[in-house]
Parts: C-alpha cells; structure tokens; sequence
C-alpha cells in the first residue's frame, strides 16, 4: 500500500513538473518571438532609416518590457504566494496572452503613425508584467515539486522549457522564412507567429487550471509566527527580514543573465549586424546551438545534485571571465557557418553553469511563505537593469565605433558574480525547502 501511493505521488509529482513547464515553454515562445521577429517588424513600426538605428528603435522597447519585470515580479510574486503558485501560473499566461494579440493586430507606423510605436510599448509592458510573475511562480512550483535527491535535475527544466520556447520562435522563423517570400514576411507575414502565441497561450491556460498546488505553499498556509499569525509575503517583509538573501540574488544574477542575453537573443543579431551573415543563416546557426543548450541543461542539473549547486556557478564565473571576449572577438571576423556554431556553442555551454541551477538556488534560499517574491523580485531587478539592457548596450557600443566595449563590460559583470559565487553557501546542503 505504502509503495502504490508513493508510487502514485511520483506520478502526481511528475505531472505536475510536465504541466507547469509547458506552460513555462509558451510563456517564453510569446517572450522571445519579438527578438526573433525584431529585423522584420522593425521598419513596421519605426520611421525609416538605417538598420543599425532600426533595431536601436526595437531594442529599446525589448528593455522597456524588463521595465515592468520587477513591478510584475512584486504584484505575482506576492499573489503566487499568498493565492498559491498554480493562481500566480494561470494569472501570468492570461497576460501574456493579451500582449502576443495586441502586437499580432497593431498597424503599422504607415497606418497610424506614432500610435503604433506606443501601442507596441504598452504590448510589452503586459508581457513584462507576465514574465515578471512567470519566472518566480514557475521556478517555485518547479522547485516545490521535484524530490529533495532530483531538484536540481526537475528545476532545470525551468530553463529547458525556457530555451524550448526560444527554440519555437526560432523554429517558426525558419519555417516561415523558406514558406514565404521575404516581401509578404516583412509586410505582413511577421504577424503570424505572435498569433500563435496567442492561441498557445489560451491552450495553457486551461492546461494550468489543472494542475495541483505544492505541500510547501499547502504547509506555509497552516504555519503560525510568535504572534500566532501566519507570516504573509511582502516587498518590505523580503527586503527587512530577508535581505542578505535578497541582495545575494541580485548579485548573482546579474552576470548570469548578461552573459545569457549576450549570448543568446543578442547574437543572433550580432551574426548579421556585425559578422555579416545573412538573417537566414544566423537564424539557423542560433537554432542549432541553441537545441544543445537546451539538451544539456538537465544534465548539469542532475551534476548538481551529485556535486552540489556552487561548484557549476564557479565554473561558469570562471570560464566566462576567460573567454567571452575571445569568443565575440573571434566570431565578428568569421564568415565559415561551422566556426560560428562552434563559437556560440561554447559560449552557451559556459553559461550553462548558471543556467541550468540558478532557480532552484534562488528558491532554496528562501521560506516558503515568501519563496514566489524572494525568487521572483530581485531576480526580475538585476534582470531588467543587466539582461533586458543587452542588446540596446551592444547597439550603442557598436553604434559608436567601440564594440568591443561590450565584451569588456560583460566580462567584467560576469566576474563581479563570480566573488559572490564563491563566498556563498551552497544551497543543496543549506535549502530552506528540506524544511518546509
């Protein structure tokens, strides 16, 4: 009897990781379908000029969407822990839903001028309120469900769905590309895969009504203070009485999510931009590295849990300060495809080190009670200022004749974590979800 439940609640358990990342995967399909369309609607929605200018344009609407991650990180976050992580899930993918239709329907700037540049603003401002909300719900839930011996393994495909989602954008760009005449593409044909994501997004919402809820949010719900209350989740309550942890998230974060944007939504456009591919074959060089990023995330996942979380953040601190600045300097004067692949390959296998643990570190630093904000809000702060500034920062060093710069400035933010990666805990032996 006592084998058929526990046998039963693997099942359950394992479901339930299955529902949460595929609704993880369409959130970020809808997230990363604007980098991956950016060079075809850019024109649509900006007045004519060069493209260097364009994509500067589309840039800075991508970073003002991370502008409402920390405010959509703070209301989600405290909502998934006060309303349940499942709420918090179902909540961020109605957003995200609004935000793909809005952006699949706006006309362009032709058609009603500088209407369309602001419409696109306030899309994004809805999708980084959901993303905001969907990385802390999700890398909790994730993390709450998966067993103590296999959580590093589970929480890692938080980043699998993650890649998976960029993987789709990518995939449609490619299908769409060699489906349709490149005029219809960027007349009209762009529209499409923002569709899509709309439809998807609908589709998961039913899926994640579903789901179960996590024993941790069932446990903290029942628990009690000194005063007999039960503790409740707040931004004052994370920053006064969790700071150490909260501030340990933002530093860690920060070289992490750099390196991850650089290497990823950026370089698509640095192939084109600046090593002078064409769109076509960057989008499928991208793809290619990118379906072995995603294949080896549980791997390092599961390594962490062999060997602990610290050792793989280490490493990519380590590696990242070594070599970023070889792999951009290298990559801008290749023109073989191959040497590319390899390039962005190895850049993608070092950040893996942090990619593939660093949400179940964020929620094994934290009480349940708090866990969904604690992960979500400093996470989303270093997320906006580092990562959802890549590309507008890569733009501008190029823009002024210094691109290097930006391979400066990455590897000094990875190394600045690095310190912070080797004076912390490490939290597989230290995590606060063995208590709950």
């Amino acid at each position: 009897m006592l084998m058929q439940n526990s046998l039963a609640d693997r099942r359950q358990r394992l479901k339930s990781i299955i529902g949460g990342s595929a609704g993880n995967m369409v959130e970020w399909y809808d997230w990363y379908v604007y980098s991956a369309f950016t060079l075809y609607f850019a024109p649509i929605f900006f007045p004519k000029g060069d493209q260097t200018a364009q994509l500067l344009n589309a840039a800075a609407v991508f970073a003002v969407g991370f502008l409402m991650r920390p405010i959509g990180a703070w209301i989600m976050g405290i909502y998934a822990d006060r309303k349940g992580r499942k709420a918090g899930l179902t909540l961020s993918v109605t957003l995200m839903c609004t935000g793909s239709l809005m952006i699949a329907v706006t006309p362009g700037y032709d058609s009603i001028g500088v209407f369309a540049p602001v419409i696109l603003v306030f899309a994004r401002l809805i999708q980084g309120i959901s993303v905001g909300g969907e990385y802390g719900a999700s890398a909790t839930y994730l993390s709450e469900m998966a067993g103590k011996s296999r959580r590093g393994f589970f929480s890692s495909f938080q980043y699998v769905t993650l890649i998976s989602g960029q993987l789709l954008a990518l995939g449609v760009l490619l299908i769409l590309q060699q489906a349709m005449p490149e005029q219809d593409l960027e007349s009209w044909g762009w529209r499409i895969p923002f569709f899509i994501g709309g439809v998807l997004a609908v589709l998961v919402f039913y899926l994640r009504r579903g789901l179960s809820e996590t024993q941790s949010y069932k446990n903290a719900q029942g628990a009690q203070n000194k005063d007999g209350k039960a503790p409740r989740s707040s931004g004052l309550a994370l920053f006064t009485k969790y700071p150490r942890e909260a501030f340990t998230v933002i530093a860690l974060t920060a070289g992490g999510t750099l390196a991850f944007y650089a290497y990823t939504t950026y370089l698509q456009k640095f192939l084109v931009n600046t090593s002078g591919f064409s769109r076509e074959s960057a989008s499928q060089i991208t793809a290619a590295a990118l379906f072995v990023f995603m294949a080896i995330q549980p791997l390092a996942g599961a390594l962490s849990d062999r060997i602990g979380r610290k050792p793989l953040m280490v490493g990519f601190g380590v590696l990242g300060v070594l070599f970023t600045y070889l792999i951009f300097s290298t990559l801008a004067g290749t023109t073989n495809p191959y040497t590319a692949f390899a390039l962005v390959l190895g850049a993608l296998v070092i950040v893996t080190g942090y990619t593939s643990i660093n949400a179940v570190v964020k929620a094994e630093m934290f009480p349940a009670h708090i866990r969904a904000l604690g992960v979500a809000l400093p996470y989303a702060i270093a997320n906006t200022v580092f990562g959802g500034t890549a590309e507008y920062v890569a733009l501008w060093f190029k823009q002024a004749g210094h691109e290097y710069g930006f391979f400066i400035y990455v590897t000094i933010m990875i190394a600045l974590s690095l310190i912070v990666y080797l004076r912390m805990k490490d939290t597989r032996t230290h995590s606060l979800i063995h208590e709950d």
